[in-house]
């Protein structure tokens, strides 16, 4: 029987398969030549491959316009990228590139859409959607938006008190709203009812008595959003006909209202044997809103969805060397990397999230079980589950070797930034490793470039507030 590890692979799973080739015995990554990159970039190095970003980005617009069109649905379609997934500028300007609007959830994120405005990215018809919860410096910063002429501005309420507070100050144009419905959480969750959102039994309640007849405001969505994920699963469409039902009744007091939100939610391939339909899944929630919309006897609803990590979590990758193996029992061997992964990818060690792992070089070696460690002092700075029956699986190190292992986390391009604090102070002291952009050019041909060098210690030291000239 052989057990190299690309027998594993091949053996296991279907591949090559997208985005993920073998070229001479080297792994590449969307057609990029991962050995040519570590040559010449070195390790440890993150990336992010701006075309996937568009790829994403049609394909869930093509899905739903296409489900549209066989369904009759009178609604549009609308894509909205929600900043907070990754805030970097050459990552939203990809975005924009497909004329996608935007979702904020913070004060900051204001001055996100202002400089974007300012620099030419978005008009004011720019479609912009508000959630999270406001503080007084948000709600404000968005009404001043709304008054220097942003007309689709619309602010989602995740609570009662934000419409009082919004109409405190003193507004001076009517302002778009829409109501998000707090959902029953899955049964193994820690609490019953989401926190985020107004209680789906107190919408029309509250809508009578302080938005009907309101000149001051304009209910125009309601807000639907599962934590879990759009999945065909008992759960997901009981809570997703329980928002249709209150769209229903809501429509029938609210002319006005003409938007169903479904909020982010599409996963991402974080293993080689991911399946998932997304053309069923999209198909059937154009079917189920049509339905009820007829059944009901109302206009089907625009419907927009908010995809953070769908857009952006399959374009970026991290890239590690193996520095030293360790054989610390008769069953246990370590493979030390070049960083933390604490610092890396927070996800993998905060919520277990799993990526796709796999090594760059060495696929015709033997395979082995192994734990991966990072250099922090931390003991939770390690990644041993994967979906390949819950064990890590490499090519085995040996001495005869004169190349290092290479390693490569792969759809790590959304929140790992943001969580881990890009730029800032790491555990230990570990500095945030290179970050390189990909594109490609007119021609099609793949570029490169460095956006930020690899943290430096004057850079942390100044953070700290440590005097350089000491």
């Amino acid at each position: 029987m052989k057990n190299t590890y690309f027998d594993l692979i091949e053996q296991s799973y279907y591949f090559p398969q997208e985005g993920f080739d073998l070229r001479d015995g080297y792994l590449s990554f969307q057609g990029v030549s991962l050995k040519y990159l570590i040559e010449k970039h070195g390790t440890p190095f993150r990336f992010i491959y701006l075309p996937k970003i568009g790829d994403q980005i049609k394909k869930s617009r093509n899905l739903f316009n296409k489900a549209i069109k066989k369904n009759n649905y009178s609604g549009k379609y609308h894509f909205c990228y929600c900043t907070k997934c990754n805030h970097f500028y050459h990552v939203i300007s990809e975005a924009l590139k497909h004329n996608v609007h935007l979702e904020t959830s913070s004060s900051f994120d204001i001055d996100l859409i202002l400089n974007l405005y300012k620099e030419k990215k978005i008009d004011k018809k720019r479609i912009i959607i508000h959630n999270g919860y406001k503080t007084e410096e948000y709600l404000q910063r968005i009404i001043n938006m709304q008054e220097a002429g942003f007309v689709n501005s619309i602010i989602v309420l995740d609570s009662e008190t934000e419409l009082s507070r919004i109409l405190n100050l003193n507004i001076k144009t009517k302002i778009k709203i829409g109501l998000r419905m707090a959902i029953n959480e899955e049964a193994q969750s820690s609490y019953y009812t989401s926190r985020l959102g107004i209680r789906h039994t107190k919408i029309i309640e509250f809508f009578e008595k302080n938005i009907k007849n309101n000149d001051k405001v304009e209910l125009k969505m309601l807000h639907f959003f599962v934590d879990s994920g759009i999945k065909d699963t008992l759960y997901y469409w009981g809570e997703f006909q329980r928002a249709l039902k209150l769209y229903a009744d809501l429509k029938k007091v609210s002319p006005n209202l003409d938007s169903f939100n479904l909020g982010g939610g599409f996963p991402i391939r974080n293993h080689l044997g991911f399946e998932y339909s997304y053309e069923y899944m999209i198909n059937e929630i154009i079917t189920n809103i049509k339905d009820a919309c007829v059944k009901e006897n109302i206009e089907e609803p625009d419907i927009y969805t908010e995809f953070g990590r769908y857009t952006v979590g399959e374009s970026g990758a991290i890239i590690f060397k193996v520095l030293e193996t360790k054989q610390q029992n008769d069953t246990e061997a370590w493979y030390i990397i070049d960083n933390s992964l604490m610092n890396t990818i927070p996800d993998a060690w905060s919520i277990h999230e799993k990526f796709i792992l796999l090594p760059i070089n060495k696929w015709n070696n033997e395979y082995q079980r192994v734990n991966i460690g990072g250099i922090s002092c931390d003991h939770s700075d390690y990644y041993n589950s994967e979906d390949l029956n819950q064990e890590v699986l490499l090519p085995k190190v040996t001495n005869e070797d004169k190349e290092p292992l290479y390693l490569g986390f792969f759809h790590t391009g959304a929140y790992q930034d943001s969580i881990s604090g890009y730029g800032g102070i790491k555990h230990c002291l570990i500095p945030s490793p290179k970050h390189v952009i990909i594109d490609r050019d007119e021609k099609g041909n793949f570029v490169d470039y460095v956006y930020r060098e690899e943290q430096s210690a004057p850079e942390m030291f100044k953070i700290l507030g440590y005097s350089q000239d000491k």
